[in-house]
């Protein structure tokens, strides 16, 4: 198990929420104009960038507990840089329609996280820096002020559901001290966090009533963020013209 806290804190890191609009939709409005959702998570001390593809375009419901989505690691880098090309604007050929366009992914919030171990599970709790309030967009893709969620990890040679998962070489190929953790279960806690570097990881997150400040005794201590400060543009180096500010500063759709 990784070292923690006397709080039982695993890893802290900012954690950023993105979205792409579907191929030629210049204007999304909701969910079924989108054609992915993204979580990027920067942990402290690592110096690294996981991108994560959230399944059903948007996060589980926390409000009632039990509600549940899947995800998976695309990609860990090093370098953000490396992840600008992800997000971008993007064009590509094809032979019947010519030339198609995918718009820039649009920021939708930033804000802390943490890892925490709480009895006999790892959660996922963040608290949200911008926009100030969830709005239009992060109600639709499930963006609270502050949520709390059950983090397991799936053991990649157990199968998936029919039309879930990934398959074959997609799936992350982890070193033995990590891969001993399964123990042939199909879940388990995402402890140590280590589990998060390696790209095809697959997750399952499942929406907890938990407030992380009461119920898990930790403070996230999110910091008051203005455009010109917000670290999504810093940290993961996004340009403020290219990607849309309204979704992340005013929760509206653009």
């Amino acid at each position: 198990m990784a070292q923690r806290d006397p709080d039982g804190v695993l890893e802290r890191g900012n954690i950023y929420f993105l979205y792409r609009p579907k191929v030629e939709q210049k204007h999304p409005k909701g969910e079924r104009d989108i054609e992915r959702f993204f979580m990027v998570m920067s942990p402290e001390g690592k110096k690294l960038y996981r991108e994560i593809i959230i399944g059903r375009k948007a996060l589980p419901k926390v409000h009632n507990g039990g509600d549940r989505n899947w995800g998976f690691v695309k990609m860990v880098v090093r370098d953000p840089h490396d992840l600008v090309e992800e997000f971008k604007e993007a064009r590509y050929e094809t032979k019947t329609r010519g030339t198609r366009e995918v718009g820039a992914a649009r920021p939708a919030g930033e804000g802390v996280y943490a890892i925490v171990r709480h009895d006999d599970h790892t959660h996922l709790v963040y608290s949200l820096e911008l926009p100030e309030k969830p709005r239009e967009v992060q109600r639709e893709l499930g963006i609270e002020d502050e949520a709390s969620y059950i983090l397991s990890i799936k053991n990649p040679e157990k199968p998936a559901p029919q039309q879930a998962g990934l398959r074959g070489d997609q799936k992350a190929t982890y070193p033995y001290k990590l891969r001993e953790g399964f123990q042939d279960r199909r879940f388990i806690d995402a402890d140590p966090p280590d589990f998060l570097d390696y790209e095809g990881t697959e997750i399952m997150l499942i929406g907890a009533a938990e407030d992380p400040s009461e119920e898990l005794g930790i403070e996230l201590d999110p910091e008051k963020e203005t455009l010109s400060s917000a670290d999504i543009f810093k940290d993961l180096k996004l340009s403020r013209k290219e990607h849309p500010v309204k979704p992340l500063l005013e929760g509206k759709w653009e």
